[in-house]
């Protein structure tokens, strides 16, 4: 594996799956693979659990790790091919990237959309920069329209808690006190879309379709207690409109997760990205539920972190 930036870089996501619930019954079971490695982790943006779940996985391999603030810990990095770099930027990305690929053996990648431009967002721009200038096999830890560690620790945390053979699951949109990507709900469909025992459905209000090359095959309700009926997983985030880049079309407060939606599901389990927005996106009463997930699936970025490190590093 070259690079991990989707589920489309995964040959058999069977054989990862299970490659990561056996990491995770023995986490130290593969330091020999890290022996002399470094993993390299660069960050446009904030993250609590992405940059600590990569540190403690790259650990557990036996790699040594280090986090690149960019623009805060280095130079400004000038994105734009033949820019004259004669104002606030001091040093040009082919360089920066080209660098860090002689310190290490992985690099691992956060970036994040504007919200402004769909198409430069959705062409991925500067992480495809990253990918074209790198020597060392690429991960992405966030990318302007997807986020594929989060979504393979989701499919994690519902491998190993389902009840049946075949399960539902369903994504609701939920409200937010202000616009937010695409990108985790993107991923969650771009992987629950192909898991082929999971019975998968997006719910959300009308105008909040997201990018149809990443739904195909989910269902599509917009009505969300006929979505919740009989559920056994509930994944709830929030996201700005595709259609009309980067809005808040509603806000609509009802949409909030509480006891009262899960009651409509089959004793459904529920899970989250994190960070959450306690009563506005999920009530208390389903966080500190027994059936919320959201502490253990949090846990598992450690585990779908190594997994991908593993593949790369042997």
């Amino acid at each position: 594996m070259n690079k991990f930036t989707s589920f489309a870089d995964v040959p058999d996501y069977k054989v990862l799956l299970n490659k990561a619930l056996e990491i995770k019954a023995n986490p130290f079971g593969y330091q020999h693979l890290g022996k002399n490695k470094t993993v390299g982790l660069i960050f446009f943006n904030p993250s609590l659990r992405t940059r600590l779940s990569s540190i403690k996985a790259a650990y557990n391999l036996g790699a040594q790790a280090w986090v690149l603030n960019a623009g805060a810990d280095s130079w400004t990095l000038e994105m734009n091919d033949g820019a004259v770099m004669n104002g606030s930027t001091q040093e040009h990305i082919k360089e920066a990237i080209a660098v860090m690929s002689q310190y290490c053996d992985v690099l691992g990648v956060r970036t994040f959309p504007g919200l402004k431009d769909r198409d430069e967002d959705y062409n991925e721009v500067v992480f495809n920069k990253i990918l074209k200038y790198a020597t060392v096999p690429v991960i992405s830890l966030e990318s302007a329209t997807l986020h594929p560690l989060q979504s393979f620790a989701d499919l994690i945390t519902v491998a190993e808690t389902k009840q049946t053979e075949r399960v539902k699951v369903v994504l609701t949109w939920a409200p937010h006190v202000r616009a937010l990507p695409q990108c985790v709900p993107n991923s969650f469909a771009d992987w629950f879309s192909e898991i082929d025992w999971v019975d998968f459905v997006i719910t959300h209000p009308e105008g909040y379709e997201l990018a149809e090359r990443f739904t195909k095959g989910a269902r599509i309700e917009y009505e969300q207690k006929k979505a919740l009926e009989g559920a056994d997983f509930v994944y709830a985030k929030n996201w700005s409109s595709y259609r009309d880049y980067g809005q808040v079309i509603t806000q609509d407060p009802s949409w909030m997760v509480d006891t009262q939606h899960m009651a409509l599901t089959n004793n459904g389990k529920f899970i989250h990205c994190l960070p959450v927005r306690r009563n506005v996106e999920v009530a208390d009463a389903v966080l500190d539920s027994p059936n919320s997930l959201v502490v253990q699936e949090a846990g598992n970025r450690v585990f779908s972190m190594q997994t991908v490190l593993h593949e790369m590093l042997q």
